[in-house]
C-alpha cells in the first residue's frame, strides 16, 4: 500500500534539510579553522596597499582593492580603522594602511600578500583602450602588547606634519600626523587618523613594532624568508592574482590556479573561495600532502 506524505511529513523533511545544512556548514567551518594553525593566525591584521606601475590607473586600482577588502571585512563583522591614506593626484590612492580587528583576521588575510593585476577598459582613457594596472598588498599580524622588542629611541627619526583634510571645518590646523622611520632597517610608518599627535604616535609605534616583529618572524621561517626580504617589483611577471574585466570576466590566482568568472562579485568582497584555496595550497606546500 502506497502512503502519501502529509503536510506534517513535508514540514519535518524541510526541518531535517535545514538542520543538515547547518551541520555541514559548521563542519566546513571547523575544517577551515584547521588550516589556521600558525601562531599569528588569530591576530588582528594590518593591511597596506600601494599603487604600482600605471600612474592614475594604478592609483584607482589600489582604491578598488582597498574597497574590496573593506567590504570583505565588514561581511565578517570585523572592525576597520583606516590608519593612513595618501590620495592619488587625479584619482584613487597612492597608498593606504588599515587595521582589521577580529579573530583570525590575519589568518584569513595573509593569502592576499603580493602583487595584484587588473586588466580593463580604462575609465580615464577617452579612446577606451585596454589598460593593465598593478598594486601590491602587504599583510602583517598586529602584535600583542606583551611582546617585548628592543626599539632604541636613537634608532628612530620622528617627523610630524599636518594631516590631510577635506577642507572647511575638517581641516586639521595642527601638525598631528606622525611619521616614524626606523633607521637601521629603513622601515617607515605613519599615522594621521587621530586629531591627537600623541595617539597618532602611539599607533605608528604599534605598527612599527608589528613590522619589526614580522621581519624577525619571517627570518626564522626559512621557506618564506626570500619571499619576504626580496620584494618583487610591482609590475609584469610578479603578480599573485589577475583580475580581468575585458575582454572577458575572470579572476585567477596564479599560485593555486583557482579562478572564477564572477569578477564583479570578487571586487564586492567575495574572496572567501580564494582564501580557502590558498590556505589549502599553503598547507600542501608545508606538509607535502
Amino acid at each position: 500500500m502506497i502512503s502519501i506524505a502529509g503536510p506534517e511529513d513535508a514540514s519535518s523533511l524541510e526541518h531535517f534539510k535545514n538542520d543538515l545544512a547547518g551541520i555541514i556548514k559548521r563542519l566546513d567551518a571547523l575544517e577551515f579553522r584547521t588550516l589556521l594553525d600558525d601562531e599569528a593566525d588569530r591576530s588582528n591584521a594590518i593591511l597596506s596597499v600601494n599603487a604600482g606601475a600605471g600612474g592614475t590607473e594604478s592609483c584607482d586600482w589600489a582604491a578598488m582593492l582597498l574597497r574590496m577588502y573593506i567590504k570583505w571585512a565588514e561581511s565578517k563583522g570585523f572592525k576597520i580603522d583606516i590608519i593612513d591614506q595618501l590620495s592619488g593626484e587625479e584619482a584613487g590612492i597612492k597608498n593606504a594602511t588599515m587595521l582589521i580587528k577580529g579573530e583570525y583576521a590575519y589568518g584569513f588575510m595573509k593569502s592576499e600578500t603580493g602583487v595584484h593585476r587588473l586588466v580593463r577598459i580604462s575609465p580615464f582613457d577617452s579612446n577606451k583602450r585596454r589598460h593593465t594596472s598593478f598594486a601590491s598588498i602587504d599583510i602583517i599580524p598586529e602584535v600583542s602588547d606583551d611582546i617585548q622588542l628592543d626599539i632604541k629611541e636613537a634608532d628612530l627619526k620622528i617627523d610630524t606634519y599636518r594631516a590631510g583634510g577635506k577642507g572647511g571645518q575638517h581641516v586639521n590646523k595642527t601638525d598631528s600626523a606622525v611619521r616614524i622611520t626606523h633607521i637601521p632597517t629603513g622601515i617607515v610608518v605613519q599615522c594621521q587618523n587621530e586629531r591627537s599627535q600623541l595617539k597618532n604616535r602611539s599607533t605608528a609605534m604599534k605598527i612599527l613594532k608589528a613590522k619589526l616583529y614580522e621581519r624577525e618572524r619571517m627570518k626564522k621561517m626559512k621557506e618564506q624568508e626570500s619571499a619576504y626580504d626580496s620584494k618583487k617589483e610591482i609590475a609584469w611577471g610578479s603578480q599573485i592574482r589577475s583580475y580581468v574585466l575585458h575582454p572577458y570576466s575572470m579572476v585567477k590566482d596564479h599560485r593555486t590556479d583557482f579562478e572564477t568568472g564572477k569578477a564583479q562579485a570578487v571586487l564586492e568582497g567575495e574572496i572567501d573561495d580564494f582564501i580557502e584555496a590558498y590556505l589549502k595550497w599553503a598547507k600542501e606546500q608545508r606538509t607535502g600532502k
